[in-house]
């Protein structure tokens, strides 16, 4: 390969990348989403600065994806935490847990999701929406919401699914050192609404140590939905850059990440 080609190529093996060039459209992609109460010290530890904690909340969220262009299908499991970034409420991506590689390569190496290998399941059990994440061979999570007892305006959906996001994006080099270390601003734009519905819900956290989901206990379930969407995950951009001024990137310089 000539060495202006080199660095031209999406991902390694050259010859069979681990992913391909997106952008990725998710067909059906189908969220249920538990909004509960925690410690907010126990957040505040976690959120890195310059985002800002204002209320003890976590969304813990299961996604079925049966139809994601160039990654096929796979199930999410994961929790998000509400946040303020320069005044703009948003929502800061902790961690995301699934069992398809090419996605969570690319999630990591394109993106900043901070996503790691677990088994998570959204099925249909009787009257009884069901979200599950496993790690190795153990349950960390066990998530019940009541199958669409009442509907979901269309727009608080939109809202819901369409709230900018913010990750952690940290890479080391070679000497060991950090490379890159960004926060990096996400909003998706392009979604359908297929249904939304809310419905009571329970959600169960078990401890473990590499997949701490329990270290955000749950004290309280506050609100609970179910949305079925079409979309198309948006590029990030760059909002502050640790490694350079300290200081938050001007919006005439954000870069948009490829």
């Amino acid at each position: 390969m000539k060495l202006e080609d080199v660095s031209k190529q999406m991902a390694t093996p050259l010859d069979a990348p681990a992913f391909p060039k997106g952008p990725y459209k998710f067909n059906n992609r189908e969220f249920l989403n538990i909004y509960y109460r925690t410690d907010i010290e126990a957040l505040r530890k976690i959120v890195p600065e310059p985002l800002e904690v204002d209320e003890p909340i976590v969304k813990f969220e299961v996604i079925n994806m049966p139809d994601v262009s160039g990654l096929g299908s796979y199930v999410e499991v994961g929790q998000v935490i509400p946040v303020t970034y320069n005044g703009e409420k948003g929502d800061y991506i902790h961690c995301m847990y699934l069992d398809n590689f090419g996605a969570i390569a690319s999630g990591r190496e394109i993106g900043a999701y901070p996503k790691k290998y677990g088994k998570g399941n959204l099925f249909i059990d009787s009257d009884t929406l069901v979200g599950t994440l496993d790690y190795g061979s153990l349950r960390v999570a066990t998530a019940t919401m009541g199958y669409k007892h009442a509907p979901l305006d269309v727009e608080e959906a939109r809202q819901e699914i369409c709230k900018p996001y913010f990750m952690l994006k940290h890479l080391r080099g070679q000497n060991g050192k950090a490379r890159i270390c960004e926060l990096v601003r996400g909003e998706i734009k392009d979604v359908t609404i297929k249904g939304s519905w809310k419905s009571p819900a329970r959600l169960q956290l078990f401890a473990h140590v590499l997949a701490p989901l329990a270290d955000l206990p749950v004290h309280e379930v506050v609100y609970a939905s179910h949305i079925l969407t079409d979309l198309t995950l948006p590029r990030t951009e760059i909002v502050y850059d640790y490694l350079a001024t300290e200081q938050p990137v001007k919006e005439k310089e954000l870069v948009s990440q490829k």
